[in-house]
């Protein structure tokens, strides 16, 4: 047999490809014998543009970055070197919680790949993770190498039209559901504010397996747009795009934090010392040591006297964003209904109480029979296992209790043979014990094989869900012998962390391996899709 050598005038893998002098060589030959080429005609633009897209961009695929409670600085180093597609991956708050409508690494490849124009869809990274992919996306623009040569074909995945979405499947085509209630969670004395939310899907034919999590396109507080209008000196009736002004920023765009377009607009109709403010403020600077802290009406007040038209106004605003949530319902228990279990959020910056926009407007705005703009979103890699009768341990602390009320309902609902353990934890027993009477319940009907229980507030010393996981160490071990699956809920930054770590440590003790052992046993629970993650 003959050996087939590549004639010269054939070259697949150009000489600055990121292989080896040897690898290049390897690769164009056996292209070009997979292609059966005998070199009598040269590849095409298109023809190279496609092979080069078949051998990809020479990055392992790895991803180090990809941790939440990583901080910005720290994920973008360790990307250094990367495609540009990877860095700006390592830009996303790394949470893989679908409120930009894909995962990190698709939204990071879609940008790349240019299908998607939209900077500032990574709703946790906030203005941090926008301003990121801004820079890295003039990157793109300056880095024509980077590119197909011209005639090259368009990637499939970047050339394949849009797939029609069904109402409510995805942000871009939502449906409509209508809120029924909302029920206090917290009992007097707590210093939390925790609603049990409603809603009745039967009118959209939305349904959904736990894990899943539901888009709920809020509005904005009226107390809080009113007194933005009075600050521009204008009239609520102002038309801007076919609304008044009043209905643009009670549905249409973000008022937190203020954008830095708003910067920008501001500059531009202002001077001196003001000017110099605003365009240190637009271009992520610090001069006061406050950016952290302005929302849209926060920047007007600092520019006091600022009056920017409307239309200009409005243009210079974020879209508002919908915001996510773990569902805590099953519809296998209860089909055509879905749950939700929501802080409201609440907190003080000066003399002014900011409120979360969605977690308020469920909590207190919305009234019931109210319909609203709604989707489902699919879970990425996490729910419960296809077996039955596998066990699991669930371990969410405060509204990380959602989806294992799902998973607890749904196992009932199907009559899964599986044990379930779930470690939930708050401040105080008395007025923060979610759900009480239905855990007990579901304990006492051995549906909830295990409930362990831990309190931050109820004794002189604070005791969180990963101390109660080391007490019990020897029985998760156990259970984690015999096959169970592991879920965490909630934080990402704290609790995360420190169940994870628990989780080594209970492994090293109990199974017998060394700190590195115990580590690497927990990386391949992960992998093996044994220990799931929802984390915010």
């Amino acid at each position: 047999m003959t050996q087939m050598s590549l004639p010269p005038k054939i070259e697949i893998i150009p000489a600055n490809a990121p292989f080896s002098e040897g690898q290049r060589l390897w690769l164009n030959g056996f292209l070009v014998g997979m292609l059966g080429l005998d070199g009598s005609t040269p590849l095409s633009p298109a023809q190279n543009g496609a092979m080069l897209a078949e051998v990809g961009d020479g990055d392992d695929g790895e991803a180090p970055w990809h941790d939440p409670a990583m901080v910005m600085a720290d994920r973008m180093k360790l990307a250094e070197g990367r495609p540009l597609r990877r860095r700006m991956m390592a830009a996303m708050a790394q949470q893989d919680c679908g409120q930009c409508g894909y995962n990190c690494a698709d939204y990071s490849d879609a940008i790349a790949n240019k299908s998607e124009a939209r900077l500032n869809l990574c709703a946790p990274g906030g203005k941090e993770t926008a301003r990121m992919l801004k820079q890295l996306y003039e990157e793109l623009d300056k880095a024509p190498a980077a590119k197909p040569a011209a005639g090259a074909a368009v990637p499939a995945a970047v050339a394949a039209p849009a797939v029609k979405t069904e109402p409510g499947r995805a942000r871009e085509t939502p449906a409509d559901a209508t809120f029924l209630s909302r029920r206090l969670l917290n009992k007097q004395g707590s210093e939390k504010e925790t609603y049990h939310i409603e809603f009745d899907l039967s009118e959209s034919g939305l349904d959904y397996v736990v894990g899943d999590s539901f888009g709920v396109f809020a509005r904005n507080d009226l107390g809080l747009v009113d007194q933005i209008i009075a600050l521009l000196g204008a009239s609520h009736t102002t038309k801007v795009n076919g609304k008044t002004l009043r209905e643009a920023l009670t549905e249409d765009v973000s008022l937190s934090p203020a954008p830095d377009k708003l910067f920008e607009l501001i500059s531009f109709i202002t001077g001196g010392a003001q000017r110099e403010k605003a365009r240190a403020l637009a271009q992520g600077e610090d001069p006061d040591g406050d950016a952290a802290t302005l929302d849209v009406m926060a920047a007007l007040q600092k520019f006091y006297g600022i009056r920017p038209h409307p239309e200009a106004f409005v243009e210079a605003l974020e879209p508002l964003q919908p915001r996510l949530y773990s569902i805590s319902s099953s519809h296998n228990a209860t089909p055509g209904k879905l749950s939700l279990t929501v802080d409201s959020v609440r907190y003080v910056i000066g003399k002014r109480q900011r409120l979360g926009v969605a977690s308020t407007f469920l909590g207190e705005r919305i009234a019931e029979g109210e319909k609203l703009k709604v989707y489902v979103q699919k879970a990425h890699g996490f729910g419960l296992p296809k077996d039955p009768k596998i066990p699991v341990i669930m371990i969410g602390p405060g509204t990380g209790i959602a989806p294992f009320r799902a998973f607890l309902l749904d196992r009932k609902a199907t009559g899964a043979p599986g044990k379930n353990w779930l470690f939930f934890g708050h401040q105080r027993s008395d007025c923060d014990f979610f759900y009480r009477e239905e855990l007990n319940a579901l304990k006492t009907s051995g549906m909830l094989t295990r409930l362990s229980l831990a309190w931050s507030r109820d004794g002189e010393k604070k005791f969180y869900v990963q101390d109660r996981m080391r007490e019990l160490g020897r029985e998760l071990w156990t259970w984690l012998a015999e096959g169970a699956h592991v879920y965490i809920c909630g934080d990402a930054k704290r609790m995360a962390k420190d169940v994870e770590r628990a989780m080594v440590d209970i492994v090293a003790q109990f199974g017998a391996r060394s700190t590195d052992e115990a580590v690497a046993f927990v990386a391949d629970l992960k992998k093996t899709g044994r220990f799931q993650a929802d984390v915010y």
